[in-house]
């Protein structure tokens, strides 16, 4: 379960590709996330689609820091 997961900005146009957890390593391809987020395993974000493709984003909180980039 992750609290913090950074986009890589590695896609077109600065999308995210993949992403980065701490302590689990960087370059974590989008499907894998998206279908992490889907099974409840990273309570604090959700799935955004965006022009056809899914993406992971952060649920709002009071923290900047914790919100995908």
């Amino acid at each position: 379960m992750a609290k913090n997961i950074k986009g890589n900005h590695d896609g077109a146009k600065g999308g995210n590709d993949t992403y980065n957890i701490v302590g689990r390593g960087t370059n974590i391809p989008r499907k894998t996330i998206v279908q992490e987020i889907k099974q409840g395993k990273h309570p604090e974000h959700t799935v955004t689609k965006i022009d056809g493709k899914e993406y992971a984003k952060a649920k709002p909180n009071s923290s900047e820091k914790d919100n995908v980039n």
